[in-house]
């Protein structure tokens, strides 16, 4: 497993858990968080022990969006990472899933702050849980900035877009509440439980036939701006070679056997 100073690398059973862990910043991005978290989306894709992964942060916040001064390396805690920025320019967006989509399912642990780079790289989750006094919001307007993470095109297809506009031209905070009944998260929990609750998901994914999964990931996003006519043929493409594997096999049979099924991505 990686990890930097700024992000934590750990196994839950078959769930990767990555943690921004710069808390006295309430755990705004930097450059040594960024290298973790791009080495932490490769390191779930090219595992298959790995089925779900869990993002999360550190002290009570889950991210305040973006350290420019971190970001460009300023200081010894970024130095010894410049060289990855400079062989791969475009990591920055992929550890913030502007460019890169894992193919496990990601759920988002929100506890505290999750506001302007936080919420952006929300909108690359899969799932997100959030404890009752979080905070999000896109707040790049106020500061005469704009929301480039990717908000002003995924936020109006994740969401209705009159709230989407809302929120990207007000630049105000919303409570967990608000953010649950626009859509943006999916589950409002306790303070301090959205780990425990993002991890309860994780497993229930964990459970099922991993192929499967992966497969119907991929469709989801894939068939998105297609048309009907089209997704449909897209989904059949991804989803008849999934009835073929061993581990299809192994679900009826433990179906009808009435047992856990034991999957080995087959």
């Amino acid at each position: 497993m990686g990890g930097t100073e700024h992000l934590t690398v750990q196994r839950e059973g078959a769930t990767l858990v990555l943690t921004l862990n710069r808390p006295e910043a309430r755990n705004a991005l930097s450059l040594p968080m960024l290298v973790g978290l791009y080495d932490g989306w490769v390191e779930a894709d090219e595992d298959d022990a790995i089925r779900s992964i869990v993002l999360t942060g550190a002290g009570g916040a889950f991210c305040a969006g973006m350290d420019l001064k971190a970001l460009a390396g300023r200081g010894m805690e970024g130095e010894q990472y410049r060289d990855r920025l400079k062989a791969d320019p475009d990591l920055h967006w992929k550890a913030m899933l502007r460019h890169h989509r894992p193919r496990k399912p990601v759920i988002a642990a929100v506890e505290g702050y999750c506001v302007a780079g936080g919420t952006e790289i929300l909108q690359g989750t899969d799932i997100r849980v959030a404890g009752a006094s979080a905070t999000f919001g896109l707040f790049e307007v106020r500061r005469g900035l704009f929301p480039i993470g990717g908000s002003t095109v995924r936020l109006q297809r994740q969401i209705p877009r009159t709230h989407a506009l809302e929120m990207l031209l007000t630049g105000r905070p919303y409570t967990a509440q608000e953010a649950a009944g626009i859509g943006l998260i999916g589950h409002v929990v306790p303070d301090g439980t959205a780990l425990d609750k993002a991890l309860a998901v994780a497993e229930q994914i964990n459970a099922c036939g991993p192929l499967a999964v992966e497969a119907v990931k991929a469709s989801v996003y894939e068939t998105a701006e297609l048309t009907e006519v089209d997704g449909l043929a897209a989904e059949l493409r991804r989803g008849w070679p999934v009835f073929d594997t061993a581990d299809a096999k192994e679900g009826s049979r433990a179906f009808a056997e009435k047992r856990p099924p034991v999957y080995r991505r087959a």
